[in-house]
C-alpha cells in the first residue's frame, strides 16, 4: 500500500513539470509571437513615417548643386604613372637655363628637376643655401604629418568647478583651435567645422539640468606655454606691427584665425576662403573667451564678474565639448592659403608630441629632427621659424625636392603632400600656371616675400610618369618678372 501510494505522488508530480514545461513553452512561443508582431508594427509604423525610425517610403531628394562659377575645358590628360619613365636631360636643362636667363630673374636663383626616382634630371646651384619664404612650411607639413595623428582633432572644452560656497565657475580650454567660429558648428567647412555658438548653448542646457543660472568664467590658454612668437617677428613681447596682418601669437583657441575683417577688408561668403590680409588680434585666447561669455548670457545664463585667465581643472570630464576639423583638413588649409600662425602651429604640436622644448625654438628643432629622422638631406638648412615668414630661414632646392620626393611616394606624411595647393583649381598657386592644359596637374607650394619668390612641388607628366621641382629666387631684379618666368617654368615641366 505505501509502495502504491508513493508512486501516485510521483506520478502526479511528474504531470505537474509536464504542465509547468508546457505552460513555461507557451509563454515564451506567446512572447516571442507579441515581440515578432510588435517589430513588425513598429516596422510598418516606421516605413509609413507613423512612428520615428530610420525606414521610410519617402522618395529621396536628390542634391542639387550649382553651376560653378567658371568652367575650364581640359587638355591632355596625364599618362598612367610611370615612377620609372625618365626625364629628357636635355630638354630639362634647357628649360632651367629659360628661367635662369628670363628677364628680372637675376643671379641669386637655385633650381632643380628630379624624376619619380629622385634622379636629377637638370640643376643650377642646388646645394646653395637660399632664403625659401613659405616653401619652408612643406618641412613643417612634413614633419607634422608624420608624426601626428592627422585623423584627430582639437577639442575646445568647458568644466565646471562647484565650490562649498555655491560659487560655480566655468573654466573655458583650448586645445589649439585658432579655427573656430562665433556661430554654430559648420560641419561643412574646415574654418567654422567647431562653433563657439554650439558650444555655448550644450553648455547652457548642461547647466540647466543641474538648476545653474549663474556662473563665473575663466579661461585656460596654457597649451603653449607663454613663448609665443619666433624671435625674428618679434619685439618687446609683441608681434613687429609690420607683421600684424601675417602673423598672431600660438594660441590654444582663436576665431577664424584671429582675422579683424573690416568695410575695407570685408570676411569672404565661404569661411573657407583667406581674402586679403585683414588685421590680426594679438590676444586670440581673451576674445573667445569674451565671446563665450557673451553667447552664454544670449542663451540664458548670466556670467558675473570679469573673464579671466585661469588653468583648467585636470582629470575631469568636460561639461562640453566642439572638435575641430582633422588635423589632415587644418594641415591642407594652412598650405592653401599659407597661413603662417597656423604653420607655426604645427611645428609646436609636433615639439609637443616629441616631448621637445614647448616654446618656437622646440618647434624647429622637432620638424629638423623628424626630417632627418625620415632620412632626408638637410644639409644648410636653417629654420628661423616652421613658416618662412621670420628673416633668417636659409634651405637649399635639394631640401625642397627631397620633401616632394616623399610626398610623390605617400608614405607616412600623407596629409603634407594631399594638402598643397592644386594650379587651376585651389589655393594661393590657383592661377600660377600659363596654359590651361596643364590645370590639375601642377601640386605645389608658392612662397613669397618681399626679396624672394620660390615654388616647390610636383608634377604630372602629361606623357606619364611624374617628377618634382624645387626654385628659389632671392633679390629678383623685377620681382614681377622672375614670378611670372617661374609660372612659365612649372607649366612646361608637365610636357617633359
Amino acid at each position: 500500500m505505501v509502495s502504491t501510494a508513493v508512486s501516485r505522488r510521483q506520478r502526479r508530480e511528474a504531470q505537474r513539470r509536464t504542465q509547468r514545461s508546457h505552460r513555461r513553452t507557451l509563454t515564451v512561443i506567446i512572447s516571442a509571437l507579441t515581440t515578432i508582431a510588435l517589430f513588425a508594427g513598429y516596422c510598418a509604423a516606421d516605413i509609413t513615417d507613423v512612428a520615428p525610425g530610420l525606414l521610410t517610403l519617402k522618395p529621396v531628394t536628390a542634391p542639387v548643386f550649382a553651376d560653378p562659377a567658371t568652367a575650364k575645358s581640359g587638355g591632355t590628360v596625364a599618362g598612367t604613372l610611370n615612377a620609372n619613365k625618365a626625364i629628357d636631360s636635355t630638354a630639362a636643362s634647357a628649360l632651367v637655363n629659360e628661367l635662369l636667363s628670363a628677364q628680372g630673374v637675376g643671379n641669386d636663383a637655385s633650381v632643380i628637376i628630379e624624376d619619380a626616382q629622385g634622379t636629377v634630371a637638370a640643376e643650377h646651384e642646388s646645394n646653395t643655401p637660399r632664403e625659401p619664404a613659405s616653401t619652408l612650411k612643406t618641412l613643417t607639413a612634413l614633419a607634422a604629418s608624420s608624426t601626428l595623428n592627422m585623423a584627430s582633432t582639437l577639442d575646445t572644452q568647458v568644466f565646471l568647478t562647484q565650490s562649498d560656497d555655491g560659487t560655480n565657475t566655468l573654466t573655458l580650454k583650448g586645445n589649439g583651435d585658432m579655427l573656430l567660429s562665433a556661430g554654430d558648428s559648420d560641419a561643412h567647412h574646415t574654418n567654422g567645422r567647431a562653433g563657439l555658438n554650439t558650444l555655448a548653448k550644450a553648455t547652457v542646457a548642461a547647466l540647466a539640468q543641474r538648476g545653474i543660472t549663474s556662473v563665473n568664467l575663466e579661461y585656460d590658454d596654457t597649451l603653449f606655454d607663454d613663448s609665443r612668437i619666433p624671435a625674428g617677428l618679434s619685439e618687446g613681447g609683441a608681434v613687429l606691427s609690420d607683421y600684424t596682418v601675417y602673423f598672431t601669437p600660438v594660441s590654444s583657441m582663436a576665431i577664424d584665425g584671429g582675422r579683424q575683417y573690416t568695410a575695407d577688408t570685408p570676411a569672404p561668403a565661404d569661411p573657407d576662403d583667406s581674402a586679403g590680409y585683414p588685421e590680426l588680434s594679438q590676444h586670440t585666447a581673451s576674445d573667445v573667451a569674451t565671446k563665450f561669455a557673451e553667447l552664454l548670457q544670449s542663451n540664458g545664463v548670466a556670467v558675473t564678474g570679469d573673464v579671466t585667465a585661469n588653468t583648467a581643472p585636470s582629470g575631469e570630464t568636460p561639461l562640453a565639448s566642439v572638435s575641430s576639423a582633422t588635423l589632415s583638413e587644418i594641415m591642407a588649409y594652412t598650405l592653401r592659403h599659407s597661413d603662417n600662425t597656423l604653420a607655426e602651429e604645427f611645428g609646436r604640436l609636433t615639439a609637443l608630441a616629441k616631448s621637445a622644448t614647448n616654446s618656437p625654438e622646440g618647434g624647429t628643432e622637432a620638424v629638423k629632427s623628424t626630417l632627418n629622422d625620415l632620412g632626408l638631406d638637410t644639409s644648410g638648412l636653417t629654420m628661423a621659424d616652421c613658416s618662412g615668414l621670420s628673416p633668417g630661414s636659409r634651405l637649399t632646392v635639394r631640401t625642397l625636392a627631397a620633401v616632394q620626393q616623399r610626398n610623390l611616394t605617400t608614405e607616412s606624411g600623407a596629409a603634407g603632400a594631399e594638402g598643397l595647393s592644386i594650379a587651376g583649381l585651389v589655393g594661393t598657386a590657383q592661377d600660377r600656371y600659363t596654359d590651361d592644359a596643364v590645370a590639375g596637374l601642377l601640386r605645389v607650394k608658392t612662397g613669397s616675400l618681399g626679396t624672394v619668390t620660390s615654388m616647390a612641388g610636383n608634377v604630372s607628366r602629361t606623357n606619364g610618369g611624374a617628377l618634382s621641382f624645387a626654385v628659389v629666387v632671392n633679390n629678383p631684379e623685377d620681382y614681377a618678372a622672375a614670378r611670372s618666368a617661374i609660372d612659365s617654368f612649372i607649366t612646361k615641366l608637365a610636357g617633359l
